[in-house]
Formats: C-alpha cells, structure tokens, sequence
C-alpha cells in the first residue's frame, strides 16, 4: 500500500491581499511563488508562499476573503499551522516577531523540540518548530529573502486538530494515508506520524467532544493537501481513503498538480495532491510570483477577472 510522503501545502484564508503579502514576504521572508486566482472562486487571489523554487512539502498558500468573519476554533476544523526552520534559529525569529510586532507566546518545547507559536495579522495560529527534513523533501533557500538563508523557513512541519472521536480520525488515517500513533502525549495533545515522522509527516490530535464545530472565515486554515509522486500513486492513495469511508471526488487538474478532495471522519478537508508538473511549468524560475498567472480556462476573462482584483506589490513588502 503506499502512504503520502507528507505534506505538500495549506491553504489558509486571509484577510487584506496586500497584509498577507507584506506578513509572509516582508516578515516571514518566503516567496511569493505563484499569484493566480481562486479556480473555484476567481474573483479572489490564490497567493502561494514557498522557498525558491516553490518545491512540494514547504507551500503555504491563501484565499484572501476580508469580508469574512473570523474562523470559529473547534472540531471538525483544521487548527495550528506549524512552519519548519532550522535548528538554534528561534531566538532570531524571536527578535524579528518582535521588531515587528507579531504576536507570539515565546519558546516553548513539544514533542522535544523547540517550538514559538504565535499569529498572523489575519488571526491564522502558526507555529515555528526547529525540526529536520525528511531524504524524499527538496528545499532551495530564496537567495532574495530578507531572511538570512541559515534562518530561512524550510518545510511545513505539521498541522493540529481538535477532533470529537479520536478513534474514528486515528483510523481513517492510519488506512487511508499510512499514518501511526508515536505513543506521546503532551497537554492533551497526540501525536501520529507517518513514513520517520521528520517536517510535514506529523498531525497532532486534541480531544475535545465538548467544545463546538469550527468554522471557516479569516484565520481559519481551508484545506490541507498531502504529497502523492505521480497520479498512479495517488489515485492508489484515494482509493484506499475510500475504503476507510471518505468519497474522494474525481481528479481535479489545478494545471500545477492534480488534486482529489475528501474530508475525514470529523469534517476537515483533505487534498491529496500531486508533485507536479510545478509552478515552473507557465513562469520562468527566476521570474515566479511577480504577474497575475491564470490557468488557460480563465485566460478568455483576464480583462474581468484582473479588473476585480486589488493591486499587489512584492516590492512594498519588501519595503523597497
């Protein structure tokens, strides 16, 4: 049976375009590596926010809807982004959240490692996490970040969730995705892995059946999308989610991978994506982020679609 590899992105809903802009390149130093629009909505940005290349396993990508209300905490939705750095870089990050006046709680330690948690400007709950890559992940360092390379966010580390029926969840993942108990437990949290359980292999479980369903809105992560290597290997992978009980929907070409979607047993939204072809397929390397890029069905309605979106500028966020 195969497993996902690990993460491939999450996808978050913001508020302001240009604030989320400023947050993830001005302050978190990533690369805005793909601007295009909502394939289901596209009258909003879907702004992708990776390393140099933007390899599969470190996007972080959002739906700008500022005129939502903000997300509802609870079951059923996905909750803490945790972001991977290098190990010794968090009391650098500590400097820098507070030099510009991010939120955060301070070093912490979980699952033993260091960890700062903090929020994004749209009330998005993240996490940096000094933790290593795992052999199959590629991470090329953004040479014009105005993070120093030794500090540089390099992978997804994982993702939380409060859930009403442990058992339920534990088991839909365990079959459909590969994924095992790593026996700790930490403040009500739980730990389950996949393949060495390095960046991007974990989720972390919180039992919580008396607290209510979550909501979408500003802050709130929308989906998550798991790695397959090829489409051979994740139609296998949506074939055994829908025989631990999820209705996978058919393969959906978003021109950079190809996605199915299905929700787990509490209601959270999974994708399973896969690796390519990549964001390099419509841009040049050098040149990914900088023009509004539409997938060829919208190319009929730029006039409309650029029309109803708000300008974005790398360069203020980069504050040059």
């Amino acid at each position: 049976m195969s497993t996902i590899k690990g993460l491939h992105h999450i996808t978050a809903i913001a508020g302001d375009a240009q604030e989320n802009l400023d947050f993830y390149v001005g302050t978190l130093g990533m690369r805005l590596v793909k601007r295009t629009v909502n394939q289901d909505a596209p009258d909003t940005y879907h702004l992708f926010y990776a390393d140099r290349d933007g390899s599969p396993g470190i996007d972080l990508t959002f739906f700008p809807w500022p005129k939502l209300p903000a997300r509802r905490r609870g079951w059923g939705v996905w909750d803490e982004v945790m972001l991977g750095v290098p190990k010794g870089s968090l009391e650098y990050w500590v400097d820098r959240m507070n030099a510009f006046g991010v939120s955060h709680s301070g070093i912490e330690t979980r699952f033993g490692e260091r960890v700062l948690p903090y929020e994004d400007p749209h009330g998005l709950r993240s996490a940096l996490v000094e933790c290593e890559t795992y052999d199959a992940f590629t991470y090329r360092p953004w040479p014009d970040s105005p993070v120093p390379q030794e500090y540089q966010i390099h992978s997804l580390a994982g993702i939380r969730i409060f859930v009403r029926d442990e058992a339920a969840t534990a088991d839909f993942l365990a079959r459909a995705f590969g994924f095992r108990f790593e026996t700790a437990e930490q403040e009500h949290w739980k730990r389950y892995i996949v393949g060495g359980g390095k960046a991007g292999q974990r989720i972390e479980l919180c039992v919580q059946p008396e607290i209510a369903r979550g909501s979408w809105g500003t802050g709130a992560v929308h989906h998550v999308a798991w790695r397959a290597g090829d489409e051979a290997e994740q139609a296998e992978l949506a074939s055994a989610a829908a025989s631990a009980g999820a209705q996978p929907t058919p393969v959906i070409d978003r021109f950079w991978f190809k996605s199915v979607y299905l929700q787990e047993p509490s209601g959270a939204l999974n994708e399973i994506a896969t690796d390519g072809p990549g964001f390099a397929v419509d841009e040049a390397p050098e040149a990914l982020g900088e023009r509004l890029v539409l997938p060829p069905k919208f190319e009929q309605h730029r006039d409309t679609i650029e029309g109803g979106l708000p300008p974005l500028s790398v360069s203020q966020a980069l504050g040059r």
